[in-house]
Parts: C-alpha cells; structure tokens; sequence
C-alpha cells in the first residue's frame, strides 16, 4: 500500500493543518475509514430495529408496524433509548464512584490534598465536618459512596444539597427524584429488556432520572472532588496544539476521564529517580501529553502540572495523529474516548499501550491495574516499561512533528470558581451585560468530537463562531473543546470574531470570546454557573437566556449528558438525531412537550447558520421575557 493510499479518502475537519497532516499520513486512521461507512443502516438511523430477544432482529416497516413480540415503534425507540442512557450514566457513575474511592483511600493515609478551599465548600454543602482535613475528606467521600449505594427506592440524599431549588421541586413534582445512581442503571437496563416495559413516555422519564443522577454525581461531583485532590483550576494561558509534544522528552499520551488515577505517576515521573532514569535512557526527562478528556482536565489544572505536563494536544479524533508524529513512547489509558483504531497505529510506531483500568482494556495493550495500596509499585514499573518502549522505538521511528499546529496563547483554567473570582467575587458583573444587551446570552457547546455532521469538528466550530458573531458568549466543556482551541477561537485574540458587543467586552477584560471549562464532566461546572447566574437574578434556570449545544454528540454519554441538560430545563441542540426519529412519541415528548415537563426541548439542526438562528431566538424569546 502506497502513502498515497489513504489521503483521498480523509475526511474534512475544521482544523485544516490538522487535516492536511492526516491526509499526508501513510497509515490508516478514523478519518480514512468515515467514507466506508458512509452508507448507514436506515433502521439504525431511526431506532426501529430491535434484537433483543430470538425472534428478531424486527424491524419496523409501513407494512410491518410492529414485531413480532407486539413492541411498536414508540417502544422499540425509546427502549433503545433509555439503554443507551443507562449505558451512558453507567460510565460516568463508574468515574465518579472511583474518584470518590481514591478521595477516600487518600485522606485515610493523610495523603496530600491540593484543594482544601474546594473541600471546605464541599464540606459545608454536604454539611460534615471533622477533627482535621483528612476526616472531613473521608467523610465528603463516603457522603457520594453512600448515596451511589443506595437501592433504587431510597432517593440520594445529596440530591437536594446541591441541586437548585426551584429544580428539585420541579423534579419532585415529575416523580423523577433519583434513587441510588448504580441502582437507577440496573433498573434501566432491566427496564427495557423483552416484554418488560412498553410504556414509552414512562422510559423517558426515566432517561431524565438518569439524567440527573449523571449530572449530580458524574459530572458535578467528579470536578468538585477532583478540585480536592489535584487542585482547584486557575485561570491561565497556555499551548494547545500538535506544538506541545517535544521529542527529547520522553512523552506518555493520555487518555481517559479519570484523573486521580495519574496523580501518583505524575508525581514519580519528576522525582529525581525517574528523571535519572529518563536521563540515563537519553532523554530530558518525562512529559505527559494530553488527549481526550483527561487531557483537558490537566489543561485545567495545568497551573499545578508545569514541570511534568506538555499541553493538550487534541481530542478524541485527533488522537492518532498525535501517535502519528512518532514523538509519543506510550499511551496511558483509563477510560473511553480511546479509539480501538489507535492500535494498529501503535502497532506500526512501536508505542507501549498501556491500561490501568480494565473497562478502557485495549486488545494490544498490557493491562498494569491501578491499586490504590500499590501505587508505588505500580507507578515504578510503568516508569520502567515506557523507558523501555523509548529505547526501543525512537532510534527506529521517524519523526513526523507537526510544531506549528495549535497556539500558545490559549485561556484556560476556566472553573465556576475561577470565572467568578475572575469577575469580581460575584456574577454580578456578567449579569449587567447580559441585562444591557452587550452580551445577549450564553451558550455551552459541549460534548464530544465526531467524524460526521460535516467532518472532524465542522459543525461544532462553525456553530461557535456563529454564536459569538451574535454577541452569545460561549462555553465549552468535553471533546468539542479541544477542536475549539486548536482552531484559535480559545485566544485573547479571537475577540475580533465576536459581535460588536460582545467583541468590546471581551477587548477590556482581554479574553476570548469562548471559555474553555476543560472536560466533558465539566458540563456539571456549567450547571453550577447556570445555577448561580439563575439564583443571582431570582428565576429558574429554564428562564435564563442560555442554550446548549452538542453538535457533534458521538457517544452514550453525551445522551445522558443531553437528559440532564433537559432535566435542567434547557433548550438542547443536537446536529443529528438520537436515533428517535421512527417514534412519533419520542419526538413529540423530547422536541414538543419537554417545554411543560421541564422547560427543556430538543432541537435537530445541522447547518451551523440555522442553528444558530433558532439558537439566538430563543435566547431572545427568554431576554423579552425577563423584560431585558
């Protein structure tokens, strides 16, 4: 196969160095491989195929409006749905769980703790408190693993402690009060198994418990434990880009969400034992390389990381042109967002894959599991065997750097804490604006990267620079992220893109007119600032001129990201489907009558021009409604 081979097939992204690179390479990507699966099952598309039981796979058809079992399309789709949904809650209930886990193993052994503002805040809202530092931590931690623990008819007691009031009396009134999220998951998936349930309406009310039991736990309390343990975010500027990987170091990508699984490797890999080794091998020493969400999350704590972490390289899709530039000695994953494609990339690079956690477990990688007790250990024979992949593989393997992608001057460690003491002390100040019309609004745009609705990032980046051309100030959480940053609209200088209003405001206060809370999990940061704007001017959240944006949603967990936003009461973007559209019901509820349930809607668009017309209407439906 010839190096030309594959260029002709790659497909588009925003970041146009990024996609030419990728043309270039003379190996097999995810990029190469979208024009093979053009052609997509129509069934699959709308969500009316069904193989759950022996008398399928059933498919819904005009003259086959049912299967075989009776199930219509209504619950054929939103069966599909709510296990999606429970998959997607699973995954972040897993992350959540585990960094509980660590908070607590961490304070038992008087382990040090970066964040001690973040665990007093977090001390007062859970309302414990103890003799010192550790046995407060210990007891914030065992709050969050008593409430994942509870059965499925015991409603989480941290549920009303951090949820907006007006919220959870909504919630309250709908039923949809969660009981213990690992629970609710079960409950879920047993749910929608054969011949259970065949009430639709039901299912999607069940998809927002799990909303809300992911947006609680997942997402909020997953950054606002980590904020415990590895640092509070600080605003900061820093390089994003293919520019922050440096090959005299020796340079371990990162992939993931769980970053309290690295914080004892980040500290071995700067001891001077390890930096003598790395020495010895040949190299300055070690650099973490972030990718994915766990590379955002370093991103935003990078203020606490300088000597050990390069910068965030790109997200998810960009991933194996990170492998690509042959500087990287070993990837380190832990979680999803780690493509199976990578391995044949590794293959071919002589990369070391390596898996801590086994639910991330890669055909070729060797599975080294993190065991709290062990972390010495293990982190010492890591340390070892990525010395090893370098001294095997660089002599060997062609450099293919890329030192221009990206920039240096990106803003980040943006946190709900953070941008407010950035303001002042208080969301006052934000307030005025969007009461004075400089800005109009405030969209998140979140979620993750896909290799569809106009290629790598295309629709996500258009769409933002739509937004701001509006005066719509944006913030970013997840994958969507780091296509944002790489296309420089994360730089102080991206003002001159923004609209008139919004372009001056951001001019004074010399920041971007896009602000990157760092990971997925940081969707639970927007929530906190949602919930804070909303209880500074006295409304409910719904009533806030706010809008959300998963343009190019990829996985099960950006569906159950979406049922929070709509639990939340907020307006939901979407650039394809959810597989729904086979369900009359579905469509009716999530797109129509969310309005009365909860105030949320769903909103299908792909054309970044007209979803942010319909986008800016209904931020000024809510501005007129709030006589602003």
């Amino acid at each position: 196969m010839n190096e030309s081979c594959y260029g002709c097939s790659t497909c588009a992204s925003a970041d146009k160095p990024l996609e030419e690179f990728i043309a270039k390479l003379p190996m097999e990507t995810s990029h190469h491989r979208v024009e093979s699966q053009e052609i997509k099952c129509g069934f699959g598309l709308q969500g009316v195929c069904c193989r759950l039981c022996a008398n399928g796979p059933c498919r819904i058809t005009p003259e086959s409006p049912r299967g075989i079992c009776g199930a219509s399309a209504d619950v054929m789709v939103t069966r599909n749905l709510l296990r999606a949904v429970a998959s997607g809650s699973g995954c972040y209930i897993h992350v959540v769980e585990n960094t509980a886990l660590n908070l607590k193993n961490t304070a038992k052994e008087k382990g040090r703790m970066k964040g001690k503002a973040a665990l007093e805040r977090l001390a007062k809202l859970f309302g414990v408190s103890g003799r010192d530092e550790w046995e407060t931590a210990e007891k914030v931690a065992d709050a969050v693993l008593g409430d994942l623990y509870k059965p499925e008819y015991v409603k989480m007691e941290l549920v009303e402690k951090i949820a907006y009031p007006p919220r959870f009396k909504k919630w309250q009134e709908l039923g949809i009060l969660p009981g213990g999220a690992k629970s609710e998951v079960f409950k879920g998936v047993v749910k929608c198994s054969t011949n259970l349930n065949s009430d639709p309406v039901n299912m999607l009310l069940d998809c927002l418990r799990l909303g809300i039991s992911t947006g609680i736990y997942g997402l909020t309390l997953t950054n606002l434990l980590n904020d415990v343990l590895l640092g509070e975010p600080e605003i900061r500027t820093a390089p994003v880009g293919l520019r922050v990987i440096d090959p005299d170091y020796i340079n371990i990508m990162i992939t993931g969400h769980q970053h309290t699984m690295f914080v004892h490797l980040q500290e071995q890999l700067v001891s001077p034992a390890a930096v003598a080794k790395a020495n010895a091998a040949g190299a300055k020493g070690f650099k973490l390389v972030g990718c994915t969400c766990v590379g955002q999350d370093l991103q935003l704590r990078g203020a606490h990381y300088t000597d050990i972490f390069d910068g965030h390289a790109g997200n998810n899709y960009t991933s194996e042109a990170i492998l690509a530039t042959g500087a990287i000695d070993a990837v380190i994953s832990e979680f999803n967002c780690t493509l199976p494609g990578i391995e044949t990339v590794c293959d071919e690079l002589l990369v070391k894959q390596i898996c801590i956690d086994d639910v991330a477990k890669k055909a070729n990688a060797e599975y080294k599991p993190f065991v709290f007790a062990e972390r010495e250990k293990h982190s010492g024979e890591i340390i070892d065997m990525v010395i090893a992949s370098y001294k095997n593989r660089r002599p060997r393997v062609k450099l293919n750097l890329l030192p221009e992608h990206g920039n240096g001057n990106t803003l980040t460690g943006i946190s709900e804490v953070s941008l407010k003491k950035f303001l002042g002390g208080n969301w006052k100040p934000l307030v005025d604006l969007i009461v004075q019309g400089k800005i109009k609004g405030v969209a998140g745009v979140v979620g993750c990267s896909s290799l569809v609705s106009g290629g790598h990032d295309v629709l996500t980046v258009a769409l933002t620079r739509e937004l701001i051309a509006r005066d719509i100030i944006v913030l970013t959480a997840g994958c969507s992220s780091g296509g944002i940053e790489n296309c420089g609209l994360m730089v102080p200088e991206a003002a001159d893109l923004a609209g008139p209003g919004l372009r001056a405001v951001c001019k004074q206060l010399g920041i971007p007119p896009v602000l990157n809370f760092g990971p997925c999990l940081a969707i639970g940061r927007l929530e906190i600032v949602a919930t804070e704007l909303a209880e500074t001017i006295g409304i409910d959240i719904p009533q806030l001129p706010l809008v959300l944006s998963a343009a190019q949603w990829l996985e099960e967990q950006a569906l159950a990201d979406g049922c929070f936003g709509l639990a939340l009461g907020l307006p939901l973007h979407l650039g394809r489907p959810p597989y729904v559209t086979g369900s009359p019901v579905a469509v009716q509820v999530l797109t129509q009558d969310m309005k009365s349930l909860t105030g949320g809607q769903v909103i299908i668009n792909a054309d970044a021009k007209e979803s942010a017309d319909l986008l800016e209407k209904i931020i000024q439906e809510k501005r007129a409604a709030l006589k602003i």
